[in-house]
């Protein structure tokens, strides 16, 4: 998978593909509450294999039963198709856990 940085219409298009994040600078953020603590770490266990997986390891803030999580990709000083394709991972674990 590239690690090349995205242009601005291929952020723009890919955001389009997941609405529940949002763009702050280089970085990409969702918020999301599990039913309760323990279904949040189950979803961080689920999103631990998946950036293992790509080597693309998210910030995430556990505060209860919501998490916050926020992808860039440092090394490209910017966002990239590493970020959308981790991100569309995460909305899949947040579903499962639903």
């Amino acid at each position: 998978m590239s690690a090349a940085r995205l242009t601005e219409d291929e952020i723009t298009a890919g955001l389009a593909r997941l609405p529940q994040w949002s763009r702050e600078g280089d970085t990409i953020v969702r918020t999301a509450d599990a039913a309760d603590f323990p279904a949040a770490i189950r979803v961080v266990a689920a999103v631990a294999e998946d950036a293992e997986a790509l080597n693309h390891h998210p910030d995430i803030d556990i505060r209860w039963r919501t998490l916050r999580f926020a992808l860039s990709t440092h090394s490209a000083g910017g966002l990239t198709e590493l970020d959308l394709t981790l991100a569309a991972r995460i909305d899949k674990a947040l579903n499962a856990e639903a």
